[in-house]
């Protein structure tokens, strides 16, 4: 069917504009009298327009870059602010985008949108690259027509994301030049001059250190049986992907995920964060309490999260307030039930969520720094135990056999 763009007026006289699938102009007339809107003009899209948006969405799905991802989000959220209709905002980023997977992206989401697809689902057939986190949070914003303040979040959270990975592997470069260069070192010296201390103190008659016999000993048995240890470890890394694979393994490990040192701190940061910005949407415009928990427990792809949040929805489906339904599933931090309570009390939950959310925003900033200046130390620290580790059974090996021929 060929598809027509508009432009009308409300009832109150403000301007709209967007664009429909229908089977004639006279049926688009109708349809848009059916909106309690008065057309003004409206334009049948050129085919070669279409058929350039089936082409592009017969390629199948394309995966994005994290910046062009970015950019994406970004972009969509520019032309929704701006007031553009969500078709014509696709359309628009279809026409002028000089990447190619982008345009790609713009044409599958468009052709979704105009089959009665929802921007959750069009997401997820346009590229694998929005994954759950991404859909299930644009779906909150398609329901609660926050949708442009959503991708600038989630915008946000993915720039956040990119520059902690940038930052860890700069942090990472330093130290990974060192462990080669400590690689190296220690071969130098187990395939020369080890063989050669241990010669020249069989020579002499001389016993060798007790260090430096447990590093020959590791060296021997590294060479003999490196074999054994790289099945051990490859059926060691099956088994655990197997066992996480399940129910009850996922769990779990999506649990334990959350108590890791350093990461797992950050990763609760985050989603406390995001959860509180996504509530705070919700409640502000208008989507009741319940509903507003439901949509919320789906934007993290943790199931232990998602059972803790399933209890809470059960709770408060059956008349509890939220902050108590927090403080009774445990795991969740008082903090965030305090400013819950606070909000009920007070009857503005949306506002207490939006201060909650700044404030775990900046935690987690300062936790992500915190990670950053600590990995080049830690990593230095325990170079510094192995390097001098050799390097002690090295020298404790030439100085006992020194003695040994001062001696004689």
């Amino acid at each position: 069917m060929p598809a027509f763009t508009y432009t009308a007026l409300t009832t109150t006289g403000q301007t709209v504009t967007g664009s429909i699938t229908v089977g004639s102009r006279a049926e688009a007339f109708r349809k848009i009298e059916a909106q309690a809107l008065t057309p003004v003009k409206v334009t049948q899209e050129e085919k070669a327009d279409a058929a350039k948006t089936k082409a592009a969405v017969d390629e199948g799905p394309v995966k994005l870059k994290r910046a062009q991802l970015i950019l994406f989000t970004e972009e969509l959220a520019d032309l929704l602010d701006g007031g553009l209709q969500i078709d014509q905002a696709f359309r628009v980023m279809q026409e002028r985008q000089e990447a190619e997977s982008l345009r790609r992206v713009a044409a599958t989401m468009r052709n979704e949108l105009r089959e009665g697809s929802t921007v959750a689902k069009a997401l997820k057939k346009a590229s694998p690259s929005f994954d759950e986190l991404y859909c299930n949070l644009a779906a909150a914003g398609e329901v609660s027509g926050s949708l442009p303040s959503i991708l600038r979040r989630l915008a946000s959270n993915l720039t956040v994301m990119a520059e902690l990975q940038s930052k860890v592997t700069s942090a990472m470069i330093y130290p990974a030049f060192l462990i080669g260069a400590c690689v190296v070192l220690m071969v130098v010296f187990m395939t020369f001059m080890v063989p050669q201390i241990t010669d020249l103190m069989s020579k002499n008659g001389q016993q060798l250190p007790a260090a430096t016999q447990l590093l020959i000993s590791f060296n021997n048995f590294m060479a003999s049986y490196w074999w054994v240890i790289a099945i051990l470890i490859t059926a060691i890394v099956l088994t655990f992907r197997g066992y996480i694979s399940s129910p009850a393994g996922r769990m779990w490990w999506d649990a334990a995920r959350l108590k890791l040192p350093l990461f797992g701190a950050i990763m609760s940061m985050r989603f406390y964060a995001q959860f509180a910005h996504s509530l705070g949407n919700l409640i502000t415009n208008g989507v009741p309490l319940l509903n507003s928990i439901r949509l919320v427990s789906k934007i993290s792809a943790n199931v232990f999260i998602q059972d803790l949040l399933a209890k809470v929805t059960a709770m408060v489906s059956e008349g509890a307030p939220l902050s108590n339904a927090l403080r009774k599933v445990g795991s969740f931090p008082l903090l965030l039930a305090d400013m819950i309570a606070v909000g009920e009390q007070t009857g503005q939950l949306g506002r207490s969520m939006e201060k909650c959310a700044a404030r775990y925003d900046k935690e987690l900033d300062q936790r992500i720094k915190r990670m950053t200046a600590m990995i080049t130390p830690v990593i230095l620290v325990i170079m510094a135990v192995m390097v001098g580790t050799v390097a002690y059974s090295i020298v404790a090996a030439i100085a006992q056999s020194v003695t040994g021929i001062r001696g004689r």
